[in-house]
């Protein structure tokens, strides 16, 4: 299978199981000549296909064909801050994003832990400030926070969720396991949890 049709397969997989709707959400991949592969602007992850993928070259200009979606620019701010990120999500899925809609959210940590399996993929979120869909200071502030921590995951306020990976895989992987976490955390909402305590997280490697 190749890189695209793959991307396109977990794009699909997570439009189906209702982490995207509609024309909602936007991936890319970074690509190994150090150009990148985007979902078109304006696409619906449901209905991608591989030869209708916009493609970016490594000076940055994107290739003829399909316009790449207008908010891979903060998926490019993220990238020359983050090199060892091979891909990036980006979702409006339901609780993520109900999430990110809550007044008083801790700016350096948007879920305080209870699994294990959130430290291990996630280690933390940061909130990143409000700015309107398609704003450059999305991009500004989503490096400025990746730079200064080891976060895979940040909560764009009243928006949704931005998620890093190695590849797609662990891209995807990330993301739906940091939107079960949210799912959880409002199912608990008023039940007294077991948070981990800082040496659990240090433990698992998720100390921030």
């Amino acid at each position: 299978m190749s890189a695209a049709d793959r991307m396109v397969l977990l794009c699909r997989s997570l439009f189906e199981r209702g982490y995207s709707v509609g024309g909602a959400g936007n991936v890319s991949v970074r690509n190994p000549d150090g150009g990148f592969t985007v979902t078109p602007t304006g696409s619906s992850l449901g209905r991608l296909s591989a030869d209708a993928l916009s493609v970016i070259g490594a000076d940055g200009e994107p290739l003829p064909g399909p316009k790449p979606s207008k908010e891979f620019a903060f998926h490019r701010a993220l990238y020359d801050v983050r090199p060892q990120a091979g891909a990036i999500v980006h979702l409006h899925s339901t609780y993520l994003t109900a999430l990110s809609c809550l007044e008083g959210l801790p700016r350096d940590n948007a879920i305080r832990p209870f699994t294990p399996y959130y430290v291990m993929r996630i280690g933390h979120m940061p909130v990143i400030p409000y700015s309107r869909p398609g704003s450059p200071q999305i991009g500004l502030d989503l490096a400025a926070a990746a730079k200064g921590s080891s976060a895979q995951a940040f909560l764009l306020a009243s928006h949704g969720v931005v998620v890093l990976g190695r590849d797609i895989d662990d891209a995807v992987n990330n993301a739906e396991e940091l939107e079960e976490t949210a799912k959880l955390q409002f199912i608990l909402r008023g039940e007294k949890l077991h948070y981990l305590t800082e040496a659990e997280i240090a433990e698992l490697g998720g100390g921030y």
